[in-house]
C-alpha cells in the first residue's frame, strides 16, 4: 500500500467528493425535471395528451416490455447502431490515416468532404433503398454516411494539428513514417480520438432512426413513427426515453474505456 501525505490525501479526498457531487448534481437535475414535468401534466398546466408525463410514459414502457415488444424493437435498433458506429469509426479513422499519409491526396480529397459533411443525408435516402436495398442494410447505410465523414475530418484534423516541432525532431533522429505515426501521431491523438467516438454514438443512433422514420419494419424508431400515427404520444416520449437511455449507456462505455487507458498510460508513466 502506498503511503500518502496528508496533503495528497486531503487532495484525493477533494477530487472524490468532486466526482460524487457532478454525479449527484446529474441525478437530482433529472430528477426535477422530471417532477416538475408529472406536477404541470397532472395539474393541468400543460395538456398531457400532447406533452404526456413521466408516469404515463413508464405505464407505457411497462406495457411494450410485458408485450415482448420493448426488447425486440431496442435489440433491432441497438445491433443496427452498434453496425453503423463501428463501421464508421473504424473506416474513418483508416481513411484519415491514408490521408495524412498521403498529402497531395489528402488536398484532392478533403474539398470532397466538407461538401458531403453538408449534405443532408435524409436527401439520399431514396437512393439508398434502391443501391443497397430496403430494410437493415438501408439503415445501416444512413447511419454510417452521417458518421464517416465526421470521423475523418476530425481525426484527420488533429493528425495535421500534431505538434511539428516533435515531428521534426523524431525524424532528426532518424525515426521512420510508420514509427512517428504510431509513437506520436496516435499517442497525442487519442483525446481527440476518444472525441470523437463519443459524438459517433449520437450521430450513429441519429442516422440509424433517421433510417428507420424512411424505411422499416421494425426499431424503435418505427415505434416513434406509428405513435405519431395513432396519436399515442405516451409511446412516442416512450420510445425517445430508451433511445436516450441506451445511447448514455454507450456513451458512457467510450468515457470508461477513456478514463481505463488514461489511468494505465498514467500509471505506465
Amino acid at each position: 500500500m502506498k503511503n500518502y501525505s496528508k496533503e495528497h490525501l486531503r487532495f484525493l479526498q477533494k477530487q472524490h467528493f468532486n466526482v460524487f457531487f457532478t454525479h449527484f448534481c446529474r441525478i437530482f437535475l433529472l430528477f426535477c425535471i422530471f417532477l416538475i414535468w408529472e406536477i404541470v401534466a397532472n395539474t393541468g398546466i400543460v395538456d398531457p395528451f400532447i406533452t404526456s408525463s413521466p408516469s404515463r410514459i413508464f405505464k407505457e414502457i411497462a406495457r411494450i416490455a410485458k408485450d415482448g415488444n420493448l426488447v425486440y424493437h431496442s435489440w433491432v435498433t441497438l445491433k443496427e447502431t452498434l453496425i453503423a458506429f463501428f463501421i464508421s469509426s473504424l473506416a474513418g479513422f483508416v481513411i484519415a490515416i491514408v490521408l495524412y499519409i498521403i498529402p497531395p491526396v489528402r488536398k484532392i480529397i478533403e474539398p470532397y468532404l466538407i461538401v458531403l459533411n453538408s449534405l443532408p443525408k435524409v436527401a439520399l435516402g431514396p437512393l439508398i433503398i434502391v443501391w443497397v436495398g430496403a430494410g437493415s442494410k438501408a439503415i445501416i447505410t444512413m447511419g454510417v454516411l452521417i458518421c464517416i465523414v465526421v470521423t475523418t475530418i476530425s481525426i484527420l484534423n488533429g493528425f495535421v494539428n500534431t505538434n511539428v516541432e516533435q515531428i521534426k525532431l523524431m525524424k532528426t533522429f532518424g525515426a521512420k513514417p510508420a514509427q512517428i505515426l504510431f509513437r506520436l501521431i496516435l499517442p497525442s491523438n487519442f483525446a481527440n480520438i476518444i472525441s470523437v467516438l463519443k459524438i459517433n454514438v449520437g450521430l450513429a443512433w441519429v442516422g440509424v432512426i433517421m433510417g428507420e422514420y424512411l424505411n422499416s419494419s421494425a426499431g424503435l424508431g418505427y415505434l416513434i413513427v406509428y405513435g405519431g400515427q395513432v396519436f399515442n404520444l405516451n409511446l412516442v416520449m416512450a420510445g425517445v426515453v430508451i433511445l436516450c437511455l441506451l445511447a448514455s449507456i454507450m456513451y458512457f462505455i467510450i468515457a470508461g474505456i477513456e478514463t481505463i487507458v488514461a489511468k494505465k498510460t498514467g500509471s505506465n508513466n
